[in-house]
């Protein structure tokens, strides 16, 4: 899958006969991503399959987004996306606001504490409830569980991929 697309929700189920798809969310805008006559990308999550569709309309549905594509008129339709993730090319990225990163920016960044000495590397941010969970994966085949909190997150570096820790007593 290319590098260059970022993933706004994965198609779950058919929803009704009109060919609506129940849509789960990994965005943070859905009102932008899914607005009447935006562009997405339906694509397969293994084989190189792609098709781009143009949003009619959607509306929010319990934890999902209901959507309906201009492409496909009934269920019959589209019934075989079901799995399919909906994407859209990263420079059309929505700007977030200053010390707010999109996830994509953050997996990979090498992490450091005040010292400069390397700690690991993140290789997954969970989202457990009040506050993101970076998980950092250590030279020692062990992983790091970061409370992204200001006491423990000193600096992010994007340009450089480097994240500079404050190892709070316990965390390791």
């Amino acid at each position: 899958m290319s590098e260059s697309l970022l993933s706004v929700g994965k198609i779950v189920n058919t929803h009704g006969i009109r060919g609506e798809l129940k849509v789960l969310l990994q965005t943070d805008f859905p009102e932008v991503r899914f607005a009447p006559k935006a562009k997405l990308l339906m694509a397969h999550p293994e084989r190189s399959e792609q098709i781009t569709v143009t949003v009619v309309a959607a509306r929010p549905y319990k934890q999902m987004y209901i959507v309906k594509f201009n492409e496909f008129e009934n269920i019959n339709e589209v019934e075989k996306f079901k799995g399919f993730e909906l994407k859209v090319p990263k420079e059309n990225s929505v700007e977030l606001p200053e010390n707010e990163y999109y996830f994509h920016e953050i997996i990979g960044c090498r992490v450091v504490n005040e010292a400069g000495e390397e700690i690991g590397v993140i290789e997954e941010i969970l989202r457990p409830g009040a506050n993101d969970v970076w998980v950092v994966k250590l030279p020692t085949r062990k992983e790091l569980l970061l409370p992204v909190i200001d006491d423990v997150v000193l600096d992010v570096d994007i340009k450089a991929k480097l994240v500079k820790i404050h190892l709070m007593e316990g965390l390791l």
